[in-house]
């Protein structure tokens, strides 16, 4: 994932994980906040596909819940080759007689049921005993971040304001809102060895 301004050969009309010159709209603790954030953009006509939800700080949960014994594995294993055996059961019965497929369900089933019982049990074995529970695990952000292209950067910010939703926290990647100049272009940024605008405070003397 890059947050660099897109490459010239970005196809027109597809989504990329790039945008130009992004700026930080909030950041927050959790992604509900972030998708409460954008929806309320969304409600308020704003042009959501200059958005981007960037998780960061990437932490891994892992939830143990059971302990794993022969009868639990050997048990789990005959459930999930009868599922196996009914679902390949159900794509052939497809091309057999009427009268066959009754027999044709029992007889995959009871195949899967074997295989599954058996895959199940040397899997376990091979383990020795060191892993000796299940689990099921999600990687999570700490934090979420929303950005938004430079041109539209300072409207996200009004309407998440006028809104009331907080967007507290600093920029994971240190690019902070843009304060508009008196008279200026807001969030617009000056090309690379432009001159200054008009507007511009000039340099100190000396």
């Amino acid at each position: 994932m890059s947050l660099q301004p897109k490459g010239p050969g970005g196809r027109q009309g597809f989504a990329t994980l790039s945008l130009e010159y992004p700026m930080s709209l909030g950041v927050f603790d959790k992604y509900e906040d972030a998708q409460k954030a954008v929806d309320t953009l969304s409600d308020n006509q704003f042009p959501v596909e200059n958005c981007l939800i960037v998780g960061t700080d990437l932490k891994q949960l892992e939830r143990v819940t059971a302990r794993l014994t022969w009868g639990r594995v050997a048990l789990g294993g005959l459930l999930s080759g009868i599922w196996l055996g009914l679902f390949v059961g159900l794509i052939l019965s497809l091309f057999s007689r009427p009268t066959s497929a009754v027999t044709l369900l029992l007889s995959t089933a009871l195949y899967g049921a074997v295989f599954g019982l058996i895959w199940s049990l040397v899997g376990y074995a091979f383990t020795r005993g060191a892993r000796d529970f299940s689990s099921v695990s999600q990687v999570v952000a700490t934090r979420y971040e929303v950005f938004a292209e430079h041109k539209v950067a300072q409207q996200g910010r009004d309407i998440l304001a006028k809104a009331g939703i907080s967007v507290g926290g600093q920029s994971s990647i240190g690019i902070a809102p843009v304060t508009p100049a008196p008279g200026g272009s807001g969030d617009q940024p000056a090309a690379p060895g432009a001159p200054p605008r008009v507007d511009d405070p000039p340099p100190p003397l000396g």
